[in-house]
């Protein structure tokens, strides 16, 4: 479905019509959606889908449970085995998978982790196309037990089906 709406152009002596132009509508709002298969998060969302059902923004994963406990305490590949876990259970729970993750930001706390983190990373996510990455290195993350977050884009390849 699409609308068309005049588009006006504000001249230094009058206000003229100009052809109008042919948009898409938007079918719904933007979703928030915090899946129970991941920490009960306080002051985010886990999980905001676009107006256009496809684009799916995923906060920064951690290794923590469902339950709120760290996975992996001190232990890098634990930790971040857990976190690409977690991003996958929070694409799951819109339909989608890591196939679908355009663009990450990964932020870890000591650059001697890179070789473990590519390891991992590569067990999780398509050689052949793996997604536009930014790497961050920080003196820490929202809690000290913390080594590694990562964030992430995804477009799906159909619009998301689903029911809160």
């Amino acid at each position: 479905m699409t609308f068309r709406f005049p588009l006006y152009c504000l001249t230094a002596s009058s206000l003229s019509l100009l052809p109008t132009s042919t948009l898409p509508a938007q079918s719904q709002a933007s979703r928030y959606i915090n899946p129970a298969s991941l920490v009960k998060p306080n002051g985010y969302t886990h999980v905001v889908v676009a107006p256009d059902g496809r684009t799916v923004y995923l906060a920064g994963q951690v290794a923590f449970d469902s339950t709120g406990q760290l996975v992996g305490a001190g232990d890098f590949r634990a930790q971040a085995d857990r976190v690409y876990q977690n991003l996958r259970r929070a694409l799951t729970a819109v339909g989608g998978s890591l196939n679908d993750v355009v663009k990450t930001t990964t932020f870890i706390t000591d650059l001697k982790n890179v070789p473990t983190l590519r390891e991992v990373r590569a067990q999780y996510s398509r050689s052949a196309k793996p997604p536009a990455n930014t790497l961050l290195v920080v003196s820490s993350l929202a809690r000290p037990e913390l080594l590694i977050e990562v964030e992430a884009i995804a477009v799906l390849r159909q619009s998301v089906r689903y029911a809160e």
